[in-house]
């Protein structure tokens, strides 16, 4: 291999890990914006979730978000409102937060089979919204102790606006964003 294919070789990987860390960063940042509405308040935590799916691969995404998980359970106030810690990870919403690894691994499998266009972006993103919602819906029933019906009223439902928003502009910033990151990362 020449020196320069070594060194094309190395930075790829460089590049992969400083994303991820942007990401889990990002997706932190992302997720003090929130409005609260429930026991479940809307963040702007899966946008970078989303985006996150989009633009790497599954392994980098899944490690995106397990480290942004890893710092929560750690205690950094990463999670909404400035929380942080095994009680906010384990608690009512943690999984939703859990439900980011499936979310992250689901979306970027589907776009890297199909390709990028906006529609079928929007729609592997669903798919893995819906993935995260199944796991703190059923999270939820389950510290919560309540039914099917009245979980998914408190905890999804309301969202699906608000979601279906972040899907469609993850998406399209998603288009806008891989041709330069591929093109930075293969300096």
């Amino acid at each position: 291999m020449s020196d320069t294919k070594a060194v094309s070789a190395r930075r790829i990987p460089t590049v992969q890990l400083v994303l991820c860390a942007l990401f889990a960063a990002l997706t932190a940042v992302c997720a003090q914006i929130t409005i609260p509405i429930g026991p479940v308040p809307v963040s702007l935590s899966l946008l970078p979730v989303l985006l996150c799916g989009a633009l790497l691969d599954a392994k980098y995404a899944v490690l995106s978000m397990a480290v942004y998980m890893l710092l929560g359970l750690a205690g950094a106030p990463v999670f909404s409102n400035m929380t942080g810690g095994a009680a906010k990870l384990f608690g009512v919403t943690g999984g939703y937060i859990i439900g980011y690894l499936p979310c992250v691994a689901l979306t970027a499998l589907l776009i890297g089979k199909r390709g990028r266009g906006w529609v079928w972006q929007c729609l592997a993103m669903a798919i893995g919204v819906l993935v995260c919602y199944a796991f703190g819906t059923v999270w939820f029933m389950l510290t919560k102790h309540t039914d099917l019906m009245t979980s998914l009223n408190l905890c999804v439902l309301p969202f699906l606006p608000f979601d279906a928003v972040k899907i469609a502009l993850a998406a399209f910033l998603s288009t806008r964003l891989y041709g330069p990151m591929k093109k930075a990362a293969h300096l």
